[in-house]
């Protein structure tokens, strides 16, 4: 533990050997924890984004189409942040720095729903989400490769979606103190309750940002995702050479999350309203803690698709998902009351893995493009900020959100190619299976393995001349 915050530095050179990609299960669990709490805070401001959605059109009179901004605002930002400054900084400084600077953004984000809410200003909301999206984009950007390469290569996807599933957590967590802080008990016009809300996130993402820099996390460079491929050997000896816009499977996972996120959020997004509507009588608190409990099924998706991939491949447990993905969407356009609810509610648990796995696959064999890489797929989730003013437009069109739900329905159609893809393409499917055999971080390292990972500045090399030295 005393290693863990001996260091401070926010730096690593991206040709720095430190053999942190080599890391064993037991040597990865302290920096994936901390990473993973991340994961917790952006869950929980998506969990809060959905139902600040319905709040806004209770509390300022606007239509659903237009607050869909905040979704266009917040998803927006992503590509944003991850295809300049968020990439920039995680090339340049590496994973800390670019974490640090995701939570600040945040935290900045957060501060500004306090003078928005004193104006009562949808613009100024949207503005502050913008900057909130930032940082969650920034954060992204380095938190979903660094979970997926922190660790030993064969349970890349399984780490991931643990994680994920923290993060679906948080999502929970947010619409349940919506329920109770934004809809029950305040006065309909009130918007206190959400400045206070987003000060006390702003704090704690603050606090969270002063323990990353006090703390030691093992930094993953370039040179270490190619040792890792090297290592691996097999069909990624044939990649090593290849440039960035050679990896196909990154572009084609990029298209299927573009089409993915932007159905995801367009349903989450426009729950409550169809909740409200389907299910006669039902209120919007009613509605915010039916999402919770969606959100709820989502979480138990995710680690039961953990304890799947245990046991079958992760590119079939993704096939599997998806296509009840697909099956309840379309059941949901036409039912109604209940039968509606437990559809959608469905849909979202088949949701679960789909985001992690489609992100873990799209990487797979990037080698020492899997930074960049990791920002081409964070921005890609830009499909966030256009299918739901898509969805919203057809609603206030039809005036039955219900009916619109064959928006969603038309772009995870258009994702499903992919799991389709690395399941029955035949090259695409042994390049997604190339790290299932590999045996790197599987054994337990000497007692120095940890120093070679430290983010000290040092190099393997440097360590062990010095030992000799010694």
């Amino acid at each position: 533990m005393a290693k863990f915050f001996r260091k401070r530095t926010l730096r690593a050179s991206v040709d720095q050997v430190t053999n942190a990609s080599n890391l064993t299960l037991r040597q990865s669990i302290l920096p994936l924890c901390l990473v993973t709490i991340l994961f917790f805070l952006w869950g929980f401001a998506y969990g809060l984004l959905d139902v600040l959605n319905k709040h806004f059109q209770n509390t300022l009179g606007i239509t659903r189409s237009r607050s869909s901004g905040l979704q266009a605002a917040y998803f927006g930002a992503y590509p944003i942040a991850s295809l300049t400054y968020g990439g920039y900084v995680l090339r340049k400084f590496g994973y800390k720095a670019t974490f640090m600077l995701g939570l600040t953004l945040y935290g900045v984000g957060a501060l500004m729903f306090w003078p928005a809410g004193i104006q009562r200003s949808f613009g100024g909301f949207c503005g502050a989400t913008f900057i909130i999206g930032s940082g969650l984009g920034t954060l992204e950007t380095a938190a979903n490769p660094y979970i997926t390469v922190c660790g030993p290569p064969k349970y890349s996807e399984m780490r991931l979606n643990f994680a994920q599933a923290v993060q679906a957590v948080g999502t929970v967590v947010g619409p349940v103190l919506a329920s109770q802080v934004f809809f029950k008990n305040v006065d309909e016009n009130s918007l206190q309750s959400v400045q206070w809300v987003y000060l006390g996130i702003a704090i704690f993402v603050f606090v969270l940002a002063g323990v990353f820099y006090i703390s030691t996390i093992p930094e993953i460079t370039d040179a270490d995702m190619e040792r890792q491929m090297e290592n691996t050997g097999g069909v990624f000896v044939a990649e090593e050479a290849k440039p960035l816009k050679g990896h196909y499977q990154l572009w084609w996972g990029s298209f299927s999350q573009f089409c993915y996120v932007g159905a995801q959020v367009g349903i989450a997004s426009y729950f409550v309203n169809y909740v409200v509507e389907v299910r006669k009588g039902t209120s919007s608190a009613a509605g915010a803690n039916f999402l919770a409990g969606a959100q709820g099924c989502f979480a138990v998706g995710r680690f039961l698709g953990v304890f799947f991939m245990k046991f079958i491949n992760p590119r079939k447990v993704l096939l599997g998902y998806f296509t009840l993905v697909i099956v309840f969407q379309a059941a949901s356009i036409g039912a109604t009351e209940n039968a509606g609810l437990a559809c959608l509610m469905l849909v979202l648990f088949f949701e679960s893995i789909c985001f992690p796995t489609i992100f873990a696959l799209a990487i797979r064999g990037l080698g020492k493009h899997t930074k960049t890489g990791s920002t081409v797929v964070i921005g890609s989730v830009i499909g966030g900020a256009i299918v739901p003013p898509l969805l919203a437009v057809t609603a206030d069109r039809f005036n039955n959100t219900g009916t619109a739900m064959f928006v969603p329905l038309i772009f995870f159609v258009a994702a499903y190619s992919f799991p389709l893809g690395v399941n029955f393409h035949r090259p695409t499917r042994e390049l997604m299976d190339g790290f299932l055999e590999s045996r790197v971080g599987m054994e337990e390292g000497g007692k120095d393995d940890i120093e070679k990972a430290d983010i000290d500045g040092t190099r393997v090399e440097d360590i062990e001349m010095e030992n000799n030295d010694s």
